[in-house]
């Protein structure tokens, strides 16, 4: 087997009296999608920071590929690239003309520069848009010109920090099939988000971090098997009806019963000890239980946990929780960075 492509053990990181990480240890794979994933403020742009040679931990150690964060730091430069959370391009050059300059910058021929970008450009859907000002594409558009600039030399190893946060659907899903190039072509992706299903659609496996610790890592199914074998979700006729079916799916289910942004849907673990037979009989149960109680159901189905509530179950808070505020990147940070 290969050896891994990152390996952290004890990762520490402190400002001032925030511990932003605090005893991280990560595997990665090569050849992977590996993904972080927390809310803001959970130190995965820490993490990325300090295994991209950006900042230095205060305890811990570090390696990619075998090489030193620290100690080794110009050799780790050399086998990785990174795109932030925002476009890094310059907006009043063109696309081809950012991609040509940063081409030059790395020692490219003025011809090889433009082939190269010319390259880009055409897998990443960009060429009619090749001689317009960066400042006039869409937000979709400026992350693909940006992870075309952060790939321009293949790395081995590619930091995508929140590459999709603002992003409407169909750029994302754009972002999304340019990462699985990325990775067919052989590097390896360290994917922050605090986005559950873009987790759930790319990595291979998670490290799901709080408040900079891990408190689970697995691959997306180990995940949702987790928290239990299957999910009940309830969608009702009327709304009113609401408080007394989730008494009763309580009561048949055995669990807490939480209230969807629908004001007619419910969801609801059905645990029965992780057997998919002993939750479908529970689910069964609790959809008698609702017709017997007179709540007209319009939608039940029983299905896999989502990654969304597995955070949940994890931390007894969405991943998009607002209270969490904003990432890492504080005052201190900026000032470590500079």
């Amino acid at each position: 087997m290969s050896a891994p492509a990152i390996e952290t053990s004890g990762l520490v990181k402190v400002f001032g009296d925030n511990r932003a990480v605090d005893g991280v240890d990560l595997t990665v794979p090569a050849g992977t999608v590996y993904g972080l994933l927390g809310p803001n403020g959970a130190g995965k742009t820490t993490v990325v920071r300090m295994l991209a040679t950006l900042l230095r931990p205060d305890g811990g150690t570090a390696t990619v590929f075998g090489h030193d964060v620290v100690r080794q730091a110009d050799a780790v430069r050399g086998r990785v690239s990174l795109t932030g959370q925002y476009a890094s391009v310059d907006e009043d050059l063109t696309g081809t003309e950012n991609l040509v300059l940063l081409a030059r910058l790395l020692g490219y021929s003025k011809a090889q520069a433009r082939e190269r970008a010319a390259q880009l450009l055409a897998a990443f859907g960009l060429t009619e848009a090749a001689d317009r000002q960066v400042k006039k594409y869409s937000g979709g558009m400026r992350r693909r010109i940006d992870i075309g600039a952060s790939i321009l030399n293949t790395p081995d190893l590619l930091f995508l920090d929140e590459p999709t946060t603002g992003l409407d659907p169909r750029s994302r899903n754009q972002v999304w099939d340019i990462v699985r190039m990325v990775v067919a072509n052989g590097t390896t992706v360290l994917l922050t988000t605090q986005y559950l299903d873009e987790a759930d659609q790319l990595a291979g496996r998670i490290a799901v971090i709080d408040r900079g610790k891990v408190i689970a890592e697995g691959t997306p199914g180990q995940l949702k098997a987790s928290v239990g074998a299957g999910t009940v979700h309830v969608r009702l006729r009327d709304a009113e009806q609401r408080p007394a079916a989730e008494r009763v799916l309580a009561e048949a289910l055995g669990t807490t019963v939480q209230q969807e942004p629908d004001p007619l849907a419910l969801t609801a673990r059905a645990d029965a000890g992780g057997s998919d037979r002993g939750a479908a009989e529970h689910a069964a149960r609790a959809l008698a239980a609702l017709a017997e109680a007179g709540i007209v159901v319009d939608d039940f189905s029983l299905g896999q946990p989502s990654l969304d509530e597995v955070f949940l179950a994890l931390t007894d808070r969405p991943a998009t929780d607002p209270a969490a505020g904003p990432d890492t990147d504080s005052t201190a940070e900026k000032e470590a960075v500079a």
